[in-house]
C-alpha cells in the first residue's frame, strides 16, 4: 500500500514538474524561418508554434493550395474534370454557335461555360487538373486558410453564367443544328432529284 502511494506520488510529481517547466518556459514568439534554412528541423527552443494568424510560415513555391480559374482563358475542354481522381470539378460546356473569342495564349474558344463548380471539400491537391490544362487557366494558388462555416461555400462557382443566359445559348445551338439538317436534307434531296 505504501508503494503504490509512493508510486503515485511520484508519478504526479513528475507530471508536474514537466508542466511548471513549460509555463516558465521561454515566451519569446518563433522566428519564422523558410524552410530552405538549415535550422529549419532544428528549433527547439522558444515557443512549440507560431502566433498564428500575426505570424505565418512562408509559402513554398511548388505548394499546392486552393484552386483558382481565369475563366478569360478557359477553353471548357474538361481535361480538367476527366482527370480529377475524386470527381471535385464539375463543367457544364454549350457549344457556341461561332468562335466567341480567344484565349490570353491565343486559343480560339468555341464553348461556354454554363457550370465551372470546384468543391474544395472533395479535392486532395493532387495538382494534376493543373497539369493538363492546355492554356493553364486553373491554378494552385498560396491561399491555404479557407475556414468557412458551411461545408456548401467550400464549392467555388466559376462561371458567371445565368441559367437564362444558358437556356438561350443551347436554344440558339439547337436553331442552328435544325438549319444544318434541313440544308443537308435538302441537298440529298436535290441530288436524288438530279439521278
Amino acid at each position: 500500500m505504501l508503494k503504490r502511494a509512493l508510486h503515485g506520488f511520484t508519478t504526479a510529481w513528475k507530471g508536474l514538474t514537466l508542466t511548471i517547466g513549460h509555463l516558465f518556459a521561454s515566451n519569446a514568439k518563433r522566428k519564422v524561418i523558410p524552410i530552405s534554412d538549415d535550422n529549419y528541423f532544428k528549433q527547439l527552443e522558444g515557443t512549440n508554434t507560431i502566433q498564428y494568424p500575426h505570424q505565418k510560415l512562408p509559402i513554398p513555391e511548388v505548394g499546392r493550395y486552393q484552386l483558382d480559374v481565369e475563366m478569360d482563358d478557359c477553353i471548357v475542354c474538361d481535361l480538367c474534370a476527366k482527370i480529377c481522381p475524386v470527381d471535385c470539378i464539375t463543367i457544364d460546356a454549350i457549344k457556341a454557335t461561332e468562335a466567341i473569342g480567344q484565349t490570353s495564349d491565343g486559343t480560339t474558344k468555341r464553348l461556354y461555360a454554363a457550370k465551372f463548380d470546384i468543391d474544395m471539400a472533395k479535392c486532395m491537391y493532387c495538382g494534376l487538373c493543373t497539369i493538363v490544362c492546355p492554356t493553364e487557366c486553373i491554378v494552385m494558388t498560396n491561399q491555404y486558410d479557407k475556414s468557412v462555416f458551411e461545408i456548401s461555400q467550400l464549392t467555388y462557382e466559376f462561371s458567371d453564367m445565368t441559367p437564362e443566359v444558358a437556356a438561350e445559348k443551347r436554344h440558339l445551338l439547337e436553331v442552328q443544328q435544325a438549319e444544318k439538317q434541313a440544308a443537308k436534307l435538302a441537298a440529298m434531296k436535290q441530288k436524288e432529284g438530279e439521278a
